[in-house]
């Protein structure tokens, strides 16, 4: 699998988790997607050709997509605090779904599929750009999702707290921007931390689920597959669990 990833730094990890190349050699392939609790920008090349821009929303269940032979995939995730502040948009009429963009958007048609490295830094610094020029950045967000994304399962509850705003308040945003509530999110963010321990055959749950049942309804829930079944990823079709073998 000729998978790779660029991790960013400083003020852009608060929005972006990483950047990834996915390169396809074989014939067309069906693939499963799981949640992760992100959404991308991903920038298809065909033969070296660049085909399309696509931003997908969030995903909140398994969808299935054919990589064809010769595709070669740029993309950029984010974590969904982007929305708002790189793409100035929500993202809730994408959910479970995506939409095709304009190939000029940020410059794209000026990247070559085979220069990863160059990708991700002029992607970088034009996102910096468009943070360094917004008016402000609400700290009680940032300070929410990056407590989300540490991976500390706190309730809905103790996240309101820690940051003073109320349930109320997140939830409006929540449905505004994202069309789920900040629990389905903790939950996915949740499901999505088991994965690299399912890859490895630890098939129980080591923190954050009350017990073996518990655990085993999420992950079906978001994945409609058992850790079992995760695990044996038949024809490599759960595409993120084969990358996490190769990172």
């Amino acid at each position: 699998m000729n998978y790779r990833e660029v991790h960013t730094s400083g003020l852009l990890n608060a929005f972006v988790k990483y950047f990834w190349r996915y390169e396809h050699l074989g014939e067309d392939t069906e693939y499963t997607i799981l949640p992760d609790a992100c959404f991308d920008l991903v920038v298809d090349f065909e033969n070296n050709e660049l085909e399309n821009i696509y931003l997908t929303g969030i995903w909140t269940n398994p969808i299935k997509l054919t990589v064809t032979k010769g595709a070669t995939l740029l993309a950029v995730r984010f974590k969904i605090i982007a929305a708002e502040y790189l793409l100035n948009r929500e993202i809730k009429s994408l959910l479970n779904g995506m939409t095709i963009l304009s190939k000029d958007f940020w410059n794209i048609h000026l990247a070559q599929c085979a220069e990863f490295e160059q990708f991700s830094s002029d992607l970088s610094k034009r996102m910096i750009g468009i943070l360094n020029k917004q008016p402000e950045i609400d700290n009680r967000k940032l300070k929410l999702f990056n407590l989300i994304y540490s991976e500390h399962f706190q309730s809905v509850k103790e996240l309101s707290e820690k940051n003073g705003w109320s349930n109320r308040q997140i939830n409006r945003y929540f449905n505004q921007y994202f069309g789920f509530p900040l629990k389905s999110l903790l939950n996915m963010v949740r499901c999505n931390a088991s994965y690299p321990n399912i890859v490895d055959g630890k098939l129980y749950p080591e923190k954050d689920y009350t017990d073996q049942a518990h655990y085993i309804k999420e992950i079906k829930k978001y994945t409609e597959s058992s850790p079992g079944q995760l695990y044996k990823n038949e024809n490599d079709r759960f595409l993120q669990l084969s990358a996490f073998k190769v990172k």
